[in-house]
């Protein structure tokens, strides 16, 4: 280990270790030292074998059951390390450690040589990983923590039925199928699965990266919903309040439409977070309040990916609170929703919202001003707005969530 990018690799490493601790389903990490030619890291004896062993000593697969307490362990962690600005990049199997033999055995996150803190709004763009756990937009070199959630997508797959979702004689063809093929929810055992426990590993298995589940909102699926399990934080909270906070009057009001359409499913996520943020006497929040979650909540690690910083994007919370109602509008993801099988009926619900409440007559080129985009584009706008009154049409509404919820992002070259 003589190279120089091996040895910043190892001391990043490291320094990701250090900065990353007391989070009970993660390796502990004990010191580290180094010679001429070697790094040597001390860590946590894990006695108990990596999770691939138990899986194939189960004949390839965990019972239903089972698989919940794995992938709730591998939630947890995850969660831990994206609020702390740390994506993992190589989640699999082989990386997860049961501390003991016992069969309830903790079980531990290892390896985070290819690790890297990284900024609320950045994105990677260095194809890292193992093949058949790589999402897709690492092999389009644009991903940020989604792609952790990927990985857990298949291993949730892996669990669940005993194959991987996506596979190939070569890395190559590996890689094609994971850009092009959909996973096989048809052929044995598939059909005695529960239809929640598919629908979860199909949400985490979406090409789309905005589409997919962050490691909190996956707590909250109907299929590991625990009522008893406290939530951790979720970052993505913070990306999406600082972008509604500089969103235009007209685009938050169609936000707090979608919000009304919400279901119960929705809702329970949105409350665990709200709570998180401990609301005052009166029950709103502002910026002290995202904080104090921050400080409460975070590690060293979060000063090195610099997370701290989204809060200077929301000083607009130092002048003004706002209440659940307002926090639903604020903390929701139309690429989320969209991802949900009865996302037609709540985009149809929220567009009565707002008809009634807060749509009117927008021109072409007010429309384009409110999304922030070339006059030159203007012409695809028309199919927004209805001729009849030159309001937003239902198909110009769902378009124009969109716009609110893009969001920009710096890609880091390495």
């Amino acid at each position: 280990m003589t190279t120089a990018i091996s040895i910043e690799d190892v001391r990043r490493e490291v320094k990701i270790l250090k900065a990353l601790s007391g989070h009970k389903h993660l390796v502990k990490f004990y010191d580290a030292c180094e010679d001429a030619n070697n790094v040597y890291i001390v860590m946590e004896l894990c006695e108990g074998g990596e999770l691939l062993d138990r899986i194939l000593s189960r004949g390839g697969r965990y019972e239903e059951e089972d698989a919940k307490v794995i992938v709730v362990q591998i939630l947890s962690v995850a969660a831990f390390c994206h609020l702390q600005g740390v994506v993992h990049r190589d989640l699999k199997p082989e990386n997860f450690l049961f501390t003991t033999r016992s069969e309830d055995a903790d079980m531990k996150l290892i390896d985070f040589g290819l690790s890297d803190f990284i900024r609320p709004d950045e994105r990677l763009n260095d194809i890292v990983g193992s093949a058949y756990y790589v999402a897709p937009e690492v092999l389009h070199r644009s991903y940020s923590l989604e792609a952790d959630m990927w990985s857990i997508g298949v291993i949730t797959y892996i669990l669940l039925c005993g194959s991987r979702p996506f596979w190939a004689r070569t890395e190559s063809g590996i890689f094609r199928a994971v850009l092009r093929a959909d996973p096989n929810f048809e052929d044995l055992p598939w059909p005695s699965v529960s239809q929640e426990a598919k629908d979860f590993a199909r949400r985490l298995l979406n090409k789309d990266y905005r589409k997919r589940m962050t490691a909190v909102q996956a707590l909250t699926h109907p299929w590991l919903r625990n009522e008893n399990q406290p939530l951790p934080l979720d970052i993505l909270v913070f990306k999406l309040v600082k972008s509604y906070l500089h969103a235009t009057p007209f685009k938050r009001a169609a936000l707090k439409a979608l919000s009304k359409a919400l279901t119960e499913d929705e809702l329970v996520y949105l409350r665990a977070q709200f709570r998180l943020l401990e609301p005052n006497k009166d029950g709103r929040i502002c910026l002290d309040n995202f904080k104090r979650a921050l400080e409460s909540n975070g590690t060293d690690a979060m000063k090195e990916s610099r997370v701290p910083e989204i809060l200077k994007a929301m000083e607009t919370l130092s002048y003004r609170s706002m209440d659940f109602e307002e926090f639903c509008a604020a903390a929701i993801s139309t690429y989320q929703l969209e991802a949900l099988e009865g996302w037609e009926q709540v985009a149809s619900n929220a567009f009565e919202h707002f008809e009634r409440e807060s749509n009117r007559v927008i021109s072409v080129e007010e429309l384009s001003r409110e999304l922030n985009i070339h006059p030159s584009a203007q012409l695809n706008l028309r199919d927004w707005i209805r001729n009849t009154d030159g309001k937003l049409s239902l198909l110009g509404y769902t378009k124009f969530l969109h716009g609110v919820t893009l969001r920009s992002s710096h890609t880091r070259h390495r």
